[in-house]
Order: C-alpha cells, then structure tokens, then sequence
C-alpha cells in the first residue's frame, strides 16, 4: 500500500460523494479535513486507552441547534490518515475503513451518538 496522501483525501471524496443526496444537502456548517495523526490532546481525551482514533467531529451536532444558531464557524470533521493507514492490510480495506470513519463522523454532525451508533450495528 504506497497510496499517497492525495490518494487518501481522494477515499475521502469518494466516500462523501457516495452518500445519498439527502444527506448531503443536509450538511452544512461543516468542513472535511485530512489530517496525519490526532494530537495528544485529542488523545487523551477522546480515545480510551488501548483504542485508536480515525476521526474526529468537532462542533454543534444539528439536532442541538437552536435559532440563535448562526455566526458560528463551521464543524469540523477530521479524518486522521496514519492510525487508519496502520488499520489497513491493503487498498480495498483502507478504502472501506475511510468510508466507514466518514460516515461515522457524519453521523455526529446530525447528532447520533457512538451509543446509539453501536445500538444500529456501525460498529
């Protein structure tokens, strides 16, 4: 697996254009970045020990705005290469751990928790 990096944030295209339309003119607010690695601190936050962090949202899930939601700067999605390059055995499973970490996240930008994620069977 010698993908580069433009390679990479192309899975990540892929896996945004292969959502149903629905949801992608549902999203707003909302910016999707590549990142290497996670920081430390998003480490030690948000990955309990022994768990490894694809991605990242970061922001006001849709279903907590309210009116006075307005002027804010956008969510944030990040997706993280490295830890889910290591998770990959080859192109085929790092094209679907892309697009699993994607969704994922897309999920919390319209308010569904890890919890109720797990209780729908994505993980």
């Amino acid at each position: 697996m010698n993908s580069s990096r433009l390679t990479f944030e192309d899975l990540v295209s892929e896996a945004l254009d292969g959502l149903p339309d629905a949801f992608l003119k549902a999203m707003d607010n909302l910016e999707i970045v590549v990142e290497p690695e996670p920081r430390d601190e998003h480490r030690r936050r948000l990955a309990p020990a022994g768990s490894t962090l694809l991605g990242l949202y970061e922001g006001v899930p849709k279903t907590a705005r309210t009116s006075g939601y307005g002027l804010v700067v956008p969510d944030k999605i990040t997706i993280f290469e490295g830890p889910i390059r290591r998770l990959a055995d080859d192109d085929e499973a790092l094209k679907r751990l892309v697009q699993r970490t994607v969704v994922h996240e897309i999920a919390h930008h319209f308010g569904i928790s890890d919890d109720r994620l797990r209780e729908l069977g994505a993980y």
